[in-house]
């Protein structure tokens, strides 16, 4: 059958249609692997930096934070403690805490438009990749889709029960280690409750 269906395929381009489908093809290909050496060459540097870094540790201990990952997020948060005196303020410049506007009796709660749009990028992108190797992160974001929030929304709340981790992370100068976070622990042993 796989015999009948590669014979019956349709034939290539032959002739001069086929030699500059050839050649084009050669170029791209070219064109691909100078990028990619390129981008090879850039990950090493970045690694390279990151590994300066007094800050580092911090970062690269996240779950599902790679090099590159740990290294925007530290770029973006930066390495000034004073600059973000709470783990509010944190979230509030990256734009994952909600806008809150009041007048009188009427209050609205809503999406935080005046943010640093690459904090938040850099932190919504980790945090909701964590779900995927972190039990706590997977469970809060399943508890925010669960209540009606969509994909975006939930990562944001993901995103800010983050942001408070690392903040004390930050603060402490600690690395990130899940038996010293409380709410995972938490969780896990109230799996390990269920279970028994």
């Amino acid at each position: 059958m796989l015999h009948d269906r590669l014979t019956g395929a349709p034939r290539g381009a032959t002739g001069d249609e086929g030699a500059a489908n050839a050649h084009i093809t050669r170029a791209m290909v070219a064109a691909l692997t100078s990028v990619a050496t390129q981008i090879k060459t850039l990950d090493a540097q970045i690694a390279e930096q990151l590994s300066l870094h007094a800050d580092a540790h911090i970062f690269t201990s996240l779950p599902r934070s790679g090099t590159v990952r740990a290294a925007r997020l530290l770029a973006e948060i930066g390495d000034c403690r004073a600059r973000f005196p709470t783990p509010e303020s944190l979230a509030c410049l990256a734009g994952v805490a909600p806008s809150t506007r009041q007048s009188g009796k009427v209050k609205h709660v809503g999406f935080r438009w005046a943010a640093d749009k690459q904090l938040r990028d850099a932190v919504c992108d980790f945090a909701g990749d964590s779900r995927r190797a972190n039990l706590w992160a997977a469970d809060r974001y399943n508890r925010a889709i669960a209540r009606g929030h969509d994909h975006p929304h939930a990562v944001r709340i993901l995103a800010r029960a983050w942001l408070y981790a690392i903040w004390h992370c930050w603060q402490d100068g600690a690395a990130y280690h899940p038996a010293n976070h409380r709410a995972l622990q938490a969780l896990l042993n109230q799996d390990q409750d269920r279970a028994a």
